[in-house]
């Protein structure tokens, strides 16, 4: 699973990419509908990714994403200090307790472009308020 968050002067907007051992690729996006902060919305992505793998019953995974922080404290070698992340850190914890196997991987940031893409875009597009949105079919 690749996950990433982005915020910008428009939004705040979260992607994921779930890729399957048969090679079958699952992407969200999400527009956060409140200001966060960079690493809350990484958190926020890392989530969605984790929630979507329980949907489909995975039993292992490996997460990856490009923020050094999220990684490190999700493998638990860096301590949260920050009061706002705690509760994400711990719901990540608590997530992980799904899977038979987690493991997290730091990537750098031009090995995680797709997902980056997703997530500045849906942070791009603003969503009217009630509006149903049919999902972007795209095959690979």
């Amino acid at each position: 699973m690749f996950f990433d968050g982005a915020v910008n002067v428009k939004g705040v907007g979260i992607g994921e990419i779930l890729i399957l051992p048969t090679g079958q690729h699952y992407s969200a996006t999400a527009w956060l509908q409140f200001f966060c902060t960079n690493n809350t919305t990484e958190y926020g992505a890392c989530i969605m990714g984790m929630n979507m793998a329980i949907d489909i019953d995975a039993k292992e995974l490996l997460i990856m994403g490009d923020s050094d922080l999220i990684i490190r404290q999700a493998q638990c070698e860096w301590e949260t200090r920050d009061i706002k992340l705690i509760q994400y850190r711990k719901h990540v914890e608590d997530l992980s307790k799904h899977f038979k196997s987690v493991e997290f991987r730091y990537i750098p940031r031009f090995h995680n472009e797709l997902v980056d893409a997703l997530a500045t875009l849906a942070a791009m597009l603003s969503y009217p308020g009630n509006a149903h949105i049919d999902p972007l079919e795209i095959q690979i």
